[in-house]
This record gives C-alpha cells, sequence and structure tokens, in this order.
C-alpha cells in the first residue's frame, strides 16, 4: 500500500519513508510512525511523518497494516 493518503496512516504503523537527503538516490528507511506531520488528506510525494527513532520523511509504503493498540484501563 501505498502512503499519499492521510487515513491510511496511523501512529504505530511500520512503513517505508524517504527522507530528504535521500530523495535523489531513492534510499528508503524502515520504521514505525510517531507523529504524522501532513495535514491534507492527500500528498502526491507521500505523507510525511516522523518516525519513533526522530528520522522524517515522506512515506512510500506501508507494510504492515496491522499494529496492535495498547490500552491502560
Amino acid at each position: 500500500m501505498n502512503g499519499k493518503n492521510r487515513k491510511d496512516i496511523r501512529p504505530g504503523l511500520r512503513v517505508h519513508i524517504t527522507q530528504k537527503q535521500d530523495q535523489r538516490s531513492g534510499r528508503l528507511t524502515n520504521g514505525v510512525v510517531k507523529d504524522i506531520l501532513t495535514t491534507s488528506a492527500f500528498h502526491s510525494r507521500g505523507i510525511k511523518v516522523r518516525l519513533q527513532t526522530g528520522e522524517v520523511g515522506r512515506v512510500q509504503e506501508i507494510i504492515e497494516t496491522n499494529h496492535m493498540e495498547v490500552r491502560g484501563d
């Protein structure tokens, strides 16, 4: 699944992103979404996110769509 629609991306998902410095080479970085930074519903080059590691980039592919929700009951 591509990462162009904001509705498809949630914190906790495992994704591949392209960081700004890697746009020309197309190098992908693997990680787990911490924050969604793009406010629009769609972005042609991918929704911008911050990974749990602090890296920022645009989602190129969603690797894992079923994330576990932690509840503090």
